[in-house]
């Protein structure tokens, strides 16, 4: 019986994500809309170092269950016990965005609130940062 209530579980969570409302970008796309939004050119490696290990470069991506019920949300996986608004859930919402707003083609709110992170808690807020902390593959063969 769990089986079905799963796999029904990621059904509809799958029918939630509209096929106009999810894209996989690559490490030159990241980079170059991160670069077009303003983003400093020496974080553009780290971020898009980011995005490959937490989301695959996937914009649509809504983490599993954390232990504390919270999920992560977006190509940069924002957590909505703290940096968005989920449906139905309680939240500092500390970028003061839908969870919703973070999933979507246009990276902009995920970049955003991305930025907001950083500032607060630094690099380390992403778990995956200990693969991104080095020195990474330069990002100029992507301009």
């Amino acid at each position: 019986m769990k089986v079905y209530i799963v796999v029904g579980a990621l059904a509809v969570l799958a029918s939630l994500v509209a096929p106009g409302l999810a894209r996989t970008m690559d490490r030159c796309s990241l980079a170059n809309e991160m670069s077009n939004l303003g983003v400093p050119r020496d974080q553009l490696a780290r971020w898009t170092c980011i995005a490959e290990r937490e989301s695959s470069y996937r914009t649509h991506v809504v983490g599993p269950a954390n232990t504390d019920g919270s999920h992560d949300h977006g190509i940069f996986q924002l957590n909505d016990r703290y940096w968005c608004q989920a449906r139905g859930r309680r939240s500092s919402n500390l970028c003061g965005l839908s969870c919703d707003t973070v999933r979507t083609d246009d990276i902009t709110n995920a970049v955003r609130c991305a930025q907001r992170v950083l500032s607060i808690q630094g690099w380390t807020a992403w778990s995956v940062w200990r693969f991104c902390s080095g020195d990474l593959p330069s990002i100029d063969p992507c301009f």
